[in-house]
């Protein structure tokens, strides 16, 4: 098979804050759908925290765990303990990566695409999304939300890595 094509999907506060507490600091439903839409059918690669966080295993999607963890296993979790081995698990033409913070720390360099939501805000927060060199990436889509009621201002934005 053909390399997969590796994507991230995250929301991004202006701040750089991803998650406090195991939380988003943020109920944005736009985002949450469009989440959703992107991941739909699409193996999903995710850390320990991130998978606990979930309501639930989503459907429709597999949930690939990477953790250093090696007894740890939960009804719906693939668990692998290397960047390899979840790639290979996955077997797909696509592959998102849903984070948290370390797990996209260590796929960035792989990534093809990243599936930003820039969050007008600036939320407390204990996670951050990694540093990226914005000269490797280009622009090819933004889509601008207004703020609106108690839901932050925020802008759907799809990266490339530049060739």
């Amino acid at each position: 098979m053909n390399r997969s094509e590796v994507f991230i999907a995250v929301a991004v506060a202006d701040n750089g804050v991803i998650g406090n507490a195991g939380t988003l600091p943020w109920h944005i439903p736009a985002d949450l759908r469009r989440f959703k839409a992107l991941t739909m059918g699409h193996p999903m690669v995710m850390g320990r925290k991130t998978f606990e966080s979930l309501p639930g295993v989503l459907p429709g999607r597999r949930h690939i765990v990477l953790t250093r963890s090696t007894g740890w296993a939960e009804e719906g979790a693939e668990v692998v303990h290397s960047i390899e081995e979840a790639l290979r698990l996955a077997n797909a033409p696509h592959v998102a990566v849903v984070g948290g913070a370390e797990i996209y720390r260590l796929f960035l360099p792989l990534a093809d695409r990243i599936e930003w939501t820039e969050i007008q805000a600036s939320p407390q927060g204990d996670t951050r999304f990694p540093d990226i060199d914005r000269d490797d990436w280009r622009e090819s889509f933004r889509e601008h939300h207004p703020a609106e009621g108690r839901v932050p201002g925020f802008d759907f934005v799809t990266l490339l890595r530049n060739p």
